[in-house]
């Protein structure tokens, strides 16, 4: 009956938006919103939410919120449309999650200067973030955080702000979590009561007026920079934008039992024998060919020459998957030739976890594989390598997606496809890493060379053996610089006790010869 009650009030309000306002003013909206509006139930049910279900004030929030989208022309806004420096500026941009798993909308406000002549292309710059996050999210709400560290009053823009609270309150209706502000200027108090008034009665309670001490209430320290007491090394540059969408690589695989361990073999043993160039050719006539189920010994094979490849010390712990490396991928430059690196998945949950990896540059990796399942407590090695002539970016990056599977799933091709287009957004676990490309003949971490599968399994071993007798070395130097503290802490004390007893026996002796 619910479905229904909502489904009429969709229904009603889309009848009286076409009576009511499209046909008295025809060409005050973009032809784009209307087709939308007319096919999107959510979007017309999140006007109705946040007006409470009332259709005639979620009309009017509807008719103001497309005049503006057609003022802004936000169907049309992308990056080329935008002046390049107001990326470089850095003020707004998306990066991290809250504690609710809410996408945060970081706006820093001492890298922002009030100025009439481009407060309007400022605006386009939220409009555009703004839009670009719904198309891809589909409702999902947003956390804002005003950093207002190291700001004074030249930065204060009262209209941007209010501007910034609109955008929510009536162009985005249903979309925002909530308003962190960090360290508000007490010279600012009155000011921001003016934001509250914007705000309304009724979200109030959004604003969140936070310091170092309790900002962690609402965003752990992962996603939260040094200046806020968070452990997040993530500094904004531009190219390419923080938050570029990942797609799927050029060559997808399916489930970890078909041909992606067979052309991992075949190709790492080609590339030992062959240049470079010749293995890219093999490789993509691989890629056409009919699929082959290697035999379970062959797998055996392959998952011990991969794990003899060099693995990052660094990893990931997800609450589904451990992930190595943490942070970056590491490829050789054109003068070295390294075209290869290893992912490490571990799952350390109890049920079959689905994993998609993702990346921002799809046309220039081979992932294998990139769409498959991990079993409960097992590892899978990830291959990612460079097509032919192409070289790894700074600008590079990958996205790690998994979700947990229930026990009746099954793990083929066709299973996946439908349990990705089934699950819920919030149980999705995503993991990003960066590309990092490296100069020198002798790189630090998970670069797999050309013949690393050629490796004898005794380095990893004497390098195994050699860690660990560092950190028993270390381990018995801590116990060295406890005892010494111990015994520097005894000697305090009975230097003290010495002390205090030879003061008391002048101080006796004195009295007695008085």
């Amino acid at each position: 009956m619910a479905e229904d009650s909502r489904a009429a009030l969709i229904s009603e309000t889309r009848q009286r938006f076409n009576t009511e306002y499209i046909t008295a003013k025809p060409d005050k909206y973009d032809s784009r919103d209307v087709e939308r509006l007319q096919q999107d139930d959510s979007w017309v049910d999140n006007f109705l939410i946040w007006q409470h279900d009332s259709v005639d004030e979620a009309l009017k929030m509807i008719d103001e919120s497309f005049q503006w989208r057609k003022e802004y022309a936000v169907n049309d806004l992308t990056e080329s449309s935008l002046p390049k420096w107001l990326f470089e500026v850095g003020a707004l941009f998306l990066h991290g999650y809250d504690k609710e798993g809410c996408k945060i909308f970081w706006f820093k406000v001492k890298l922002h200067t009030k100025d009439a002549k481009t407060q309007f292309e400022k605006k386009k710059l939220v409009a555009f973030w703004l839009e670009r996050y719904a198309r891809r999210e589909h409702g999902k709400p947003l956390t804002v955080v005003f950093d207002m560290a190291e700001t004074g009053l030249s930065n204060m823009d009262l209209d941007f702000v209010r501007y910034i609270i609109s955008c929510f309150k009536i162009y985005y209706p249903n979309y925002l979590s909530k308003i962190v502000i960090f360290e508000l200027p007490w010279i600012m108090n009155a000011a921001f009561k003016l934001v509250k008034s914007w705000l309304g009665p009724d979200a109030v309670g959004f604003l969140k007026t936070v310091n170092k001490n309790d900002i962690q209430e609402y965003i752990s320290a992962e996603y939260l920079p040094p200046h806020m007491a968070g452990t997040d090394t993530f500094k904004y540059s531009y190219p390419p934008l923080v938050d570029d969408d990942f797609q799927t690589p050029s060559c997808e695989n399916g489930p970890i039992t078909s041909e992606d361990d067979t052309e991992s073999r075949e190709e790492i043993e080609t590339d030992n024998k062959e240049n470079p160039d010749s293995n890219e050719e093999q490789g993509s006539k691989k890629t056409n060919s009919t699929e082959q189920i290697p035999k379970p010994e062959e797998n055996e094979k392959v998952d011990s020459k991969a794990k003899n490849a060099k693995k990052a010390l660094t990893t990931f712990k997800g609450l589904l998957l451990h992930i190595s490396p943490a942070e970056e991928l590491h490829f050789g430059s054109k003068e070295t030739g390294e075209k290869k690196c290893l992912i490490v998945l571990t799952n350390v949950t109890k049920n079959t976890v689905a994993f998609k990896v993702r990346t921002t540059a799809p046309d220039k990796y081979r992932v294998k594989p990139s769409n498959s399942s991990c079993e409960p407590g097992t590892s899978l090695d990830i291959i990612v390598s460079l097509h032919g002539g192409c070289s790894a970016s700074l600008q590079d990056r990958f996205l790690i997606m998994a979700a947990e599977m229930d026990q009746c799933s099954g793990a083929g091709t066709q299973e996946l496809a439908q349990f990705w287009k089934e699950v819920p957004r919030n149980k999705v676990m995503e993991h990003r890493l960066r590309c990092y490309v490296v100069e020198s003949s002798k790189p630090s971490t998970l670069t797999i060379n050309e013949n690393a599968f050629n490796v004898p399994a005794k380095t990893n071993e004497d390098l195994h053996r050699q860690i660990t007798q560092v950190l028993h070395i270390n381990k018995r130097l801590q116990e060295q610089i406890d005892r010494c503290v111990w015994l520097q802490q005894l000697t305090v004390v009975l230097v003290l006790l010495l002390v205090a007893s030879t003061a008391f026996c002048f101080y006796m002796l004195c009295t007695q010869g008085r």
